[in-house]
């Protein structure tokens, strides 16, 4: 997808009003409000990966702390469900509504209906095509796929290589593949490199990537390298290898800085995973949220194309994590703490506190 360059001017701001949340169910919801108080909705495609429940609790701490009152609805992986929660919430006297979505392409009708209330659409970390969207926050997903494969490429650089994309209904999935093939472009162009499996997994589970892994090996092909779309991916994959005994010759890169992804890190079982320090994401999503609501007008740097028009794009750029530069970034940042990802290294291994 191409995107174009214009300037961003982003000015703080803050509001004072009161905030209440409460969980329901697969909901959490904030009291209703008076009729001057911002409220925004944010309904997130499920809370299985580990990170959505970090951006979702920034997102309503930064919300809180600007003044504004937040309706969070939890959809469980279902498009169906997650519709339906668009439309219940866009009922509620919402200004904003901020999407995590499920499904790329499931969406238009039900955002079509909160447009014509007025509210404002942003599409959180994951594009949703042909919508008709007021903006999209996210980070480089493209640079994402080149800091993967471009490690793995670093220290293999010729050999049997196997990638694990993610769902299908996800857009971020096509910008990583994207960014592996850039990566990997003169090895594959002069063959150093050859692709011997690749495949794309539903909802992102990896019993895709342990059976892809688990399928290779029985057929006796020689791997080398693999690509998980993200660390649930990469551990699938490693897994598969581990049962065959093949962990310890095979290079393996995810995504996503999950603290098991930086336990293996620096165990030395996985090579590196991509950081995406999402309080920067979470945070700038609900600053841009109460500006939209507040009428304040807003330029951009980049735009991105959704199928059907040219989307203003706020782009955060993410981080490569390896075992040398963990406590520089993720520990750094407080995304894990020391003793969480050095829990199964013995103490005497650990690099220095800071």
């Amino acid at each position: 997808m191409e995107e174009s360059i214009k300037r961003v001017l982003l000015p703080l701001m803050a509001v004072m009003i009161a905030f209440s949340c409460c969980a329901c169910g697969g909901s959490e919801t904030s009291g209703p409000g008076d009729d001057d108080k911002i409220v925004i909705g944010f309904v997130i495609e499920g809370l299985v990966i580990e990170r959505w429940q970090k951006d979702r609790d920034i997102f309503v701490s930064k919300a809180k702390e600007l003044g504004a009152e937040v309706i969070v609805r939890n959809a469980n992986e279902d498009t169906d469900r997650q519709v339906e929660q668009i439309y219940e919430i866009i009922d509620e006297d919402i200004d904003v509504l901020l999407i995590l979505p499920y499904d790329k392409d499931g969406l238009t009708q039900c955002i079509k209906a909160a447009k014509k209330k007025g509210i404002k659409v942003i599409a959180y970390d994951r594009l949703i095509l042909n919508a008709d969207i007021d903006a999209y926050v996210a980070f480089n997903s493209v640079k994402v796929g080149e800091l993967m494969a471009g490690a793995l490429y670093e220290k293999v650089p010729e050999g049997n290589y196997i990638i694990v994309n993610g769902s299908q209904k996800d857009n971020n999935s096509y910008l990583f593949n994207s960014g592996f093939k850039m990566a990997l472009k003169e090895g594959l162009d002069s063959s150093r490199i050859r692709i011997i499996a690749e495949v794309w997994a539903d909802d992102w589970r990896e019993n895709e990537s342990y059976n892809t892994v688990s399928r290779t090996i029985s057929e006796g092909k020689k791997i080398d390298a693999v690509i998980g779309g993200n660390d649930r991916l990469a551990e699938g994959a490693l897994k598969a290898l581990s049962e065959n005994r093949l962990a310890d010759g095979v290079y393996v890169v995810g995504h996503d800085a999950e603290l098991s992804a930086c336990q293996r890190i620096v165990e030395g079982l996985q090579l590196a995973t991509v950081y995406k320090p999402i309080r920067v994401l979470a945070e700038g999503a609900a600053e841009l949220a109460v500006k939209m609501a507040k009428g304040i007008e807003i330029e951009y740097e980049h735009t991105i194309f959704d199928g059907k028009k040219e989307v203003p794009f706020i782009r955060y750029e993410p981080v490569l994590v390896t075992k040398e530069n963990m406590m520089d970034t993720v520990i750094k940042d407080g995304f894990h703490t020391m003793e969480e990802v050095y829990r199964n290294v013995p103490r005497d291994q650990w690099p220095p506190a800071e």
